[in-house]
């Protein structure tokens, strides 16, 4: 699920800086993410997923980092 997330963050994320010289704690708002590459970052994994994003992982805490967003993902793949 890591390398949807940053196959995602490739085409969706906008970053300042190659996604692969991330590592997978690496804040990625210091990297460059902005708000609304949050949001397309978020459509783009809802669609491949198939599902949406529940409000409770709306916050700035599931998208700071690869491995917060692959928790989310698969979590929502679990789910779905």
């Amino acid at each position: 699920m890591e390398e949807v997330v940053r196959e995602i963050l490739r085409v969706r994320g906008d970053l300042a800086v190659p996604v692969d010289s991330l590592g997978a704690e690496d804040n990625l708002f210091d990297a460059g993410l902005s708000s609304f590459a949050t949001v397309e970052v978020m459509l783009a994994l809802e669609e491949r997923l198939g599902t949406t994003l529940p409000e409770s992982m709306l916050t700035r805490a599931t998208f700071s980092s690869i491995a917060a967003l692959t928790r989310a993902a698969e979590s929502l793949a679990v789910t779905a």
